[in-house]
């Protein structure tokens, strides 16, 4: 059977990054760059006060306390200032470009307005180029502030900014179709009787795309009928870049997505993973570039193969590069573990940040329908196969379902 890892690979093997946009930089947020933005001019472009206070040349200051005389005020966004001669001193404000003669910038609260017009007192000494940002200090023209695949965050939006960057040039943002397959299934609004099942997989599908910044579309569930659903994929393919489904991708009676998927136009390129729980699994691609997932039924199974492939296979053809696209936290068990089966699995975890960094402490589940335990989980716990114990403070592999809390 395929391992977690190789059902990544084969992924990879059948997926790109799609097309590169250009947007405008209020909609990059959460978007993959697709290429580096560079410094336009040096970072700061000329020396700058650090604080509010009060420009001058070191050595006047060397002997203090001593007064200067106050020739000009300067404030941020100033074109231009007087240069500074021997025995003067400037008024900066935070930002300021330096005038011409000075080096130093001594804040104002060393100082003090002193007895005459027109003169500061400096109480002590300050070294050479104290409280100034250098020209370049940060960047110099040309360098590469961010780089070709990283995801744009607030503050990479800032530095775009900064570098003259109105509009960046990304990779599409794919979108999701969502398909919950299951005759049994009625929305959230509706009275259910005990033989049936609101549809959950649908909603959480739905927000953890949005939670990570994806798009999605849901046409809502589909029943189990063979013609319905291989109608509802072609629909689905066609209008998105992956189509996701939920139950009805094992082995049983009422399992028809596999054929359906083949039906369709589709070509499966695995179908069952040997990992616990989120066995029954496919990955396929088709008609035309469109991924397809299958995923279980049982909320905790569709929770972790969604986490642990589906939402790096959206990363990747977003532009996210392959080893960014699966990453794992590494993290310390809070409690022994003691762990049955052959099958890679995953187990679900919160984390606790201690003064010793974070620690994974189990929760409780009594099995894979157990939707409310996967609410009370921020991921799971990786334990490799043919492992028997974990001791206490036993470093784990950790994959985060939540943003950080």
């Amino acid at each position: 059977m395929t391992s977690p890892d190789q059902a990544w690979a084969a992924i990879l093997a059948h997926s790109s990054p799609l097309p590169v946009v250009c947007v405008r930089l209020q909609d990059a947020l959460g978007c993959f760059l697709a290429e580096p933005i560079l410094a336009d001019r040096d970072i700061p472009p000329a020396d700058r006060s650090a604080m509010d206070g009060f420009a001058v040349c070191a050595a006047d200051v060397s002997s203090a306390p001593v007064e200067l005389t106050l020739t000009a005020e300067v404030a941020a966004g100033s074109a231009s200032a007087p240069p500074l001669a021997g025995g003067d001193c400037v008024r900066v404000f935070t930002g300021a470009n330096i005038p011409p003669g000075a080096d130093t910038v001594v804040m104002q609260e060393d100082t003090e307005p002193a007895a005459g017009s027109g003169k500061v007192r400096f109480r002590k000494a300050v070294s050479a180029g104290a409280n100034v940002f250098r020209r370049g200090e940060n960047a110099h023209a040309g360098d590469e502030l961010l780089g070709s695949g990283m995801a744009l965050t607030a503050a990479g939006a800032g530095v775009c900014a900064a570098a003259g960057c109105a509009e960046v040039r990304v990779h599409r943002r794919p979108t999701a179709a969502i398909l919950t397959t299951g005759t049994e299934l009625l929305d959230a609004a509706s009275p259910a009787l005990s033989h049936q099942t609101r549809n959950s997989n649908g909603p959480f599908v739905e927000a953890a795309l949005a939670e990570q910044g994806f798009l999605s579309i849901s046409p809502g569930s589909v029943a189990d009928d063979p013609d319905a659903l291989i109608a509802a994929l072609l629909t689905a393919a066609a209008r998105s870049d992956v189509v996701i489904l939920t139950g009805g991708v094992s082995v049983g009676k009422y399992d028809l997505v596999a054929e359906a998927v083949r039906q369709a136009g589709a070509t499966i390129h695995y179908h069952g993973v040997a990992m616990k729980p989120g066995k029954p699994q496919l990955f396929a691609t088709g008609p035309g570039a469109t991924l397809i997932f299958g995923l279980p039924g049982n909320p905790l199974s569709a929770m972790t193969g969604l986490y642990e492939l589906v939402v790096p296979a959206l990363r990747r053809i977003a532009g996210c590069p392959p080893a960014r696209c699966r990453t794992a936290l590494p993290v310390r068990l809070a409690r022994a573990l003691t762990v049955k089966g052959d099958r890679q699995q995953y187990l679900l975890a919160r984390l606790d940040w201690t003064t010793n960094g974070p620690e994974a402490v189990m929760v409780r589940t009594v099995g894979t329908a157990d939707l409310v335990a996967g609410a009370r989980a921020d991921g799971t716990v990786i334990v490799p196969p043919g492992t028997k114990e974990l001791p206490a403070g036993s470093w784990v592999d950790f994959r985060e379902w939540t943003l950080r809390r």
